[in-house]
């Protein structure tokens, strides 16, 4: 779990009355498996467009949400927590005078969402006096009655909380029978019911799933009080509860056995490896520092992604109005004019909301804008970023990226990370033959504790497994490893990617951006790939 995942959800261990704003309010388990008529939800849009349009809005769009959420929370053979929550309401958000307007209520009645309509119409044109040029709204098509709906195969809010006990406690157990000292494991999920409607002539209904879950293993040396943790290796998914069937087909072995998982995750298989690789970094010597070949894992590589790449092409953090949560960004506007070289000819980097079972597959964005697949980065070079309907006229586009977003009905929509991954090779290469041909390297597996700069070029990245890798072959595990980089000097060093037989997908169930705070999910696709000559350090040194 990321630092940003921890603030997000420290509230959480002490019950429903300390539950965070944006989770909503507690309600019974048999209400996470009920949706709202769509014909009262038109109904409910068509009162805040016609409402709005009255008041003198030239633009109006209506987003009506229902977010349900359980987390199942467990250590050892103890449940801590369960936490059911629902969050519904009506987001309407205007341009009037041309500038912008927003108001919010959790009224589902046609009165409300009018009054709600007209407050942010009043909003709008209150902003028009201070405003210095009015806002240019890229055109989206009308695309009538649609929907869109996680191709699940099973909805885990409609699983029995008895059955996601009984595994969380079974993958305790079982960790505990492996040799671990403690170990906690919980489960994530996510149903977002949105209903989208706008004066551009769109109704949008979708339907959207999310699954994590995620453990951590730790092991004690009784005799010295030293301890390692080794946290799973899962990767928060766009799926349903299939998620966790343990099909055989979605392992990964690398090529000293460590098992990675993609489309399925088994959970129990897991938890007794994870035991045994804490314990086994207990033994493991600590990590001499300096220059290595890397040979990174798709479970490591996507926070290098996210945080080396999707964020610093964010357009409002390229253009300086976004700086929370580690500023703006190093990737300039003339950078993609001048044709930077931000990696080797071996980096495509792309954007897509249509990956299945990502975090931020959706059909259409908070805009209503159908979503796709476009290149961040093509054989190195910088060529795009990622924008939405009020910025695309500032990279001379005629339409948005659809990357837009809200965390809640309450919450206004607004420019977030779409999945952005790494492609994978295009010639035919393993995980064994990319290793085989270095001569002093470090595999790593996993993610782990990172820093990051203002402007996203400084960073340091730790991983939970790193092993040795000395004439082309691995020969046992390292402990106290982390790697320090400059993004373009980085992203420049890439030798080489997998093939696409190796791609699988990494992400953040909790991605924090904007002010007030908002939280997205988003997946990071990549091949192992092989980064030469990076700087490492041992995290273990003092220096007093």
């Amino acid at each position: 779990m990321q630092r940003r995942d921890f603030l997000a959800l420290s509230g959480l261990g002490i019950g429903s009355l300390a539950l965070p704003s944006w989770l909503g309010k507690a309600v019974a388990t048999e209400q996470l498996v009920t949706t709202l008529d769509v014909a009262v939800k038109k109904q409910l849009a068509d009162a805040g467009l016609e409402a709005a349009r009255s008041s003198g809005a030239s633009y109006c769009d209506v987003r009506i949400g229902r977010y349900l959420r359980q987390f199942v929370m467990t250590r050892e053979d103890k449940v801590q927590n369960v936490v059911n929550t629902e969050s519904t309401g009506v987001g309407v958000r205007v341009i009037a005078d041309g500038a912008w307007g927003f108001a919010a209520t959790n009224g589902l009645t046609t009165d409300a969402v009018a009054a709600a309509a007209r407050r942010a119409t009043a909003i709008a044109k209150a902003n028009a006096r201070v405003q210095a040029e009015p806002v240019r709204l890229a055109p989206a098509p009308a695309y009538g009655e649609v929907s869109w709906r996680t191709p699940i195969k099973r909805n885990a809010m409609e699983v029995p909380l008895k059955d996601k006990v009984d595994l969380l406690l079974s993958v305790n157990a079982a960790a505990l029978n492996a040799g671990a000292s403690f170990v906690n494991s919980t489960l994530f999920l996510v149903n977002e019911q949105k209903y989208f409607a706008s004066t551009d002539g769109s109704y949008i209904d979708q339907d959207v799933h999310r699954i994590w879950a995620p453990m951590t293993v730790t092991a004690v040396d009784k005799a010295s009080g030293k301890f390692r943790t080794r946290d799973g290796l899962s990767a928060p998914m766009g799926l349903g509860y299939e998620y966790l069937d343990g099909d055989p087909a979605q392992k990964f072995v690398s090529p000293n056995g460590v098992v990675n998982y993609g489309h399925s995750y088994d959970m129990l298989e897991d938890a007794v490896a994870a035991a045994k690789q804490a314990q086994e970094k207990l033994k493991a010597p600590s990590v001499k520092p300096g220059r290595y070949d890397l040979v990174l894992d798709p479970s490591h590589t996507w926070l290098t992604i996210h945080e080396s790449v999707g964020h610093p092409l964010e357009l409002d953090r390229v253009l300086g109005y976004e700086a929370n949560y580690a500023g703006t960004s190093f990737a300039t506007l003339d950078k993609r004019e001048s044709g930077f070289r931000y990696g080797s000819d071996q980096v495509t980097i792309f954007a897509d909301k249509t990956q299945p079972g990502s975090l931020g597959a959706v059909g259409y964005d908070d805009e209503g804008v159908k979503c796709k697949r476009w290149d961040l980065i093509r054989d190195g070079i910088l060529v795009d970023y990622q924008a939405i309907r009020d910025q695309a006229h500032i990279l001379g586009k005629t339409e948005s990226d659809g990357c837009c977003y809200a965390d809640s009905w309450s919450s206004v929509q607004f420019q977030r990370m779409p999945n952005v991954s790494l492609a994978p090779g295009r010639s035919k290469l393993s995980v064994a033959d990319m290793i085989k041909d270095v001569e002093n390297g470090i595999y790593i597996i996993g993610d782990g504790s990172f820093s990051i700069d203002q402007q996203r070029y400084n960073a340091q990245f730790g991983g939970q497994l790193f092993y040795e890798i000395k004439n082309g072959r691995i020969t046992g595990m390292l402990e106290d490893v982390a790697y320090q980089i400059r993004t373009p000097e980085f992203w420049n060093a890439c030798v080489a990617v997998c093939d696409e037989s190796d791609y699988r997908l990494g992400g953040s169930f909790f991605d924090g951006k904007g002010q007030p705070g908002q939280v997205s999910a988003v997946s990071h696709g990549a091949s192992t790939a092989r980064f030469n000559g990076i700087n490492v350090i041992n995290t273990a040194r003092s220096l007093g």
